[in-house]
């Protein structure tokens, strides 16, 4: 069998801010909605704890706000989106032992699956129960010793659990016994000709959250001694950013709190909604920022957060890799900047992508940023100004222990924090923390300062990837520099590869807005405006010999400056050459640009579906406009839909041609071999060798294509310097960062 030309090598998304997005099956596997996709993966086999697969077959046209598997047959699980669209995995009709009805004690009309369906009537009859105040549609069943246990959540902050069992008609009953009997509500259900007798009471009413009760769930069901088991232990998840774990005591039968577990701090809401395992070892909670928490319980029954698997809850606008290859930095609407890297793990074959650091939580969207360093990155946002961040030593000393790379003695200060109402990440050195640490010990805190003080950074020594709370507190990077110049919201960032030089771009809708300007990373200062487009410019890429900067914008031409370094002073660039309106072979707004890795050729991709390869040696008419021509070196590619990201692979192909990967709108990647010809034809030059298939690509607009800049599997050991391997990261609108293996030999 031929080996494949893509691989997906990690998936890292967010689950949607809804509730009911989450469900855990009794095969363990956990799937929850991402956008408009679903994503499967299991948190307890021993592989690399991964997404491992989002489903292009379920791409609904909305986000997801529900998910349910069956209970009987697991393979098969119910999605639902904000059209109202129902939409099952396996078969596209429901099952019979699927029951869909209004219940007024949930006052939503739900669906949800019961191991041993009752009667339809039954339910209908349960419904006279009196309806409770602004009741959250949550309902949760289990079904023990023939009984049903339903347990509903409400926005009062409690929970009741309701107990519904068949009675026996014309039985008698003990006087002292029914006077002990909580009240029931006893209703007749005739089916076929036969009256039963069913009755409903309220068990108990669970108190213990501070807010919203959003998500309630019963420990499954599990067979033992050949006997199928149902534990009375139900889970609850609340926007107090707890989840309770409940259950009735072994000798009085009263239902009270046996574990709590949950965030502590930070400035997120709380969670949407929980689900246990199989075995009811582990627990799982969605928030509202679309984190996932992953608690275990160990044999001494304590319980503790486990690793588990991260990403944005909105869309990825734009990635990074570091100069050496090591990890991904990526921005996205959620107005954050995260940090991704291998987890190399003892007894381990093969690493695990995870998030390690999260250096931004920002009050904007964010938009773009460049690396700038092998530990300093530029950031834009929906703001006027650009931020400048450097690692803290506590990030370099964790990095070091979960990557497994040599640790690097740098001058730098320990951790950052973030003022309450503040955007900037102040530096925290050693002296603030001792200092802390004198404050905290002292008993007189008489100045209300002191009773009031800001979160601190407390710095960690990390062997493993760090949970959600501490990515929000303990891993962001300090801010050391605001650049100022630009006069509406940042769109497009870039960096040289002497990290010498970072490019910056706005919105524009004016083309006294539209210039570019180029800053210092040394000094930090404004070094040159590159005024030439009339609109925004989308995207900018430096040569990789860092002497000529290429701008695409949505006036859909492009520009190209050259660098020219005087004697003395700082490097000045001027226009090279250019297209025009009339000249421009694009017809619609130019998305995308890069450069091959030998600087002869640069490529633009367009919302035409067009694909261009342009370069000193154009095979047809120049059209660029200036002292020097360039033009077009390939023949028009046609891509089938509008072209969002572009790039060159910095490596070739083993019959020495150029290796391109096209990200589209609708989601899927092309990779597209290119090879230049003196007189291309009808897309003679190019030779489609292989693209995402609808598992692998994402549901929504590609926004950004990257090649690591080395060879080989990132983190893995014997294979980092494999040439035949080269890595492809993608982000897109779906909330999802992509990692690739591509087989450079299989092609």
């Amino acid at each position: 069998m031929a080996a494949p030309v893509v691989e997906t090598c990690h998936v890292a998304c967010g689950a949607n801010g809804t509730p009911h997005v989450l469900s855990w099956s009794r095969r363990g596997l956990v799937a929850f909605g991402t956008c408009h996709s679903v994503a499967l993966y299991d948190p307890q086999v021993k592989r690399p704890l991964q997404v491992t697969q989002k489903m292009a077959f379920l791409a609904h046209k909305r986000a997801l706000p529900t998910i349910s598997h069956f209970k009987k047959k697991e393979s098969q699980f119910i999605s639902v989106d904000c059209n109202s669209r129902v939409e099952d995995a396996a078969e596209i009709h429901l099952p019979l032992n699927l029951i869909s009805l209004s219940v007024l004690f949930i006052m939503h009309e739900t669906c949800f699956p019961l191991s041993s369906p009752p009667p339809a009537e039954i339910l209908k009859q349960a419904s006279a129960s009196p309806a409770r105040p602004r009741l959250i549609p949550c309902p949760s069943h289990s079904s023990p010793d023939g009984e049903l246990w339903l347990a509903s959540c409400a926005q009062d902050c409690l929970i009741r659990v309701w107990r519904l069992f068949a009675k026996l008609q014309g039985g008698r009953e003990d006087k002292a016994e029914a006077a002990l009997r909580l009240k029931e509500d006893v209703f007749e259900v005739t089916e076929n000709g036969t009256t039963s007798l069913y009755a409903m009471t309220l068990e108990t009413v669970l108190a213990g959250h501070e807010n919203w009760v959003y998500g309630i769930h019963w420990q499954p069901s599990y067979i033992k001694d050949e006997t199928v088991h149902q534990p009375l232990s139900l889970l609850s998840a609340s926007m107090d950013k707890t989840m309770i774990l409940w259950g009735p005591e072994d000798a009085s039968g009263v239902w009270v709190e046996q574990v709590r577990v949950g965030e502590v701090g930070g400035n997120t809401l709380g969670f949407y909604g929980c689900q246990m395992s199989p075995d009811g070892h582990m627990i799982l909670a969605h928030a509202f920022h679309g984190a996932l928490h992953l608690w275990h319980r160990d044999p001494n029954q304590e319980w503790s957060p486990a690793v588990i698997v991260s990403g944005h809850f909105d869309a990825v606008q734009d990635l990074s890799w570091d100069p050496e290859g090591d990890y991904i930095v990526t921005v996205g609407l959620d107005q954050t900047t995260r940090l991704f890297t291998p987890w190399r793990r003892k007894g381990w074959a093969q690493p695990t992508w995870h998030e390690i650091s999260r250096p931004q939580i920002h009050g904007y969207d964010m938009q773009c940023l460049a690396m700038v360093g092998r530990f300093q990155f530029v950031s834009g946002a929906d703001e006027k100004v650009l931020r400048v961040f450097r690692a803290p030593r506590n990030f370099v000393e964790n990095f070091a222990n979960i990557a497994g790379r040599p640790l690097e003695e740098l001058d730098m200060p320990e951790g950052a924090s973030t003022p309450a109402l503040g955007l900037s990440n102040k530096a925290v050195f050693q002296g603030d923390l001792v200092s802390q640490k004198s404050e905290d010990n002292a008993e007189d805190s008489s100045r209300v300062s002191d009773q009031y003080k800001e979160s601190y950074f407390q710095p960690l020594s990390l062997n493993e990837p760090p949970p959600e709370d501490h990515l929000l507190q303990n891993t962001l990077w300090p801010e050391i520099q605001k650049l100022y110049g630009h006069g509406f919201e940042m769109f497009c960032l870039a960096s040289d590869s002497t990290r010498t030089v970072v490019a910056s771009a706005c919105k524009a809708s004016k083309a006294e807005h539209a210039s570019i300007l180029l800053w210092s990373s040394s000094s930090w200062k404004q070094l040159q405006s590159l005024p030439c487009h009339s609109l925004t410019v989308t995207q900018m890429s430096f040569s990789p010999d860092a002497r000529l900067l290429l701008a695409v914008s949505r006036d859909r031409t492009w520009s190209l400056w050259k660098r020219e370094d005087p004697p003395s002073g700082n490097p000045l660039f001027s226009l090279y050459t250019h297209t025009k309106k009339e000249t421009a072979v694009h017809a619609r707004i130019i998305w995308s640009c890069d450069w091959s890795a030998d600087n002869k050729y640069f490529v633009t991709s367009s919302r035409d579906k067009k694909v261009i390869v342009w370069g000193h040696g154009a095979s047809g008419d120049p059209v660029g406009e200036g002292a020097v021509a360039i033009g077009p070196c390939s023949s028009v590619l046609d891509v089938g839909d509008s072209a969002t990201a572009v790039a060159f692979c910095p490596f070739p192909c083993a019959d020495h041609s150029y290796l391109l990967a096209v990200g589209l709108e609708g989601g899927r990647i092309l990779l597209y071999k290119w090879r230049p010809m003196a007189e291309p034809s009808a897309a003679s030059d190019w030779t489609r060798c292989g693209q995402t298939d609808d598992s692998q690509s994402h549901s929504l607009a590609v926004k950004r294509l990257r090649w690591r800049s080395r060879p080989g599997l990132a983190g893995q050991q014997g294979a980092e310097l494999d040439h035949s391997w080269v890595q492809l990261a993608s982000a897109g609108v779906d909330h999802a960062l992509k990692i690739f293996n591509v087989h450079l030999q299989a092609l």
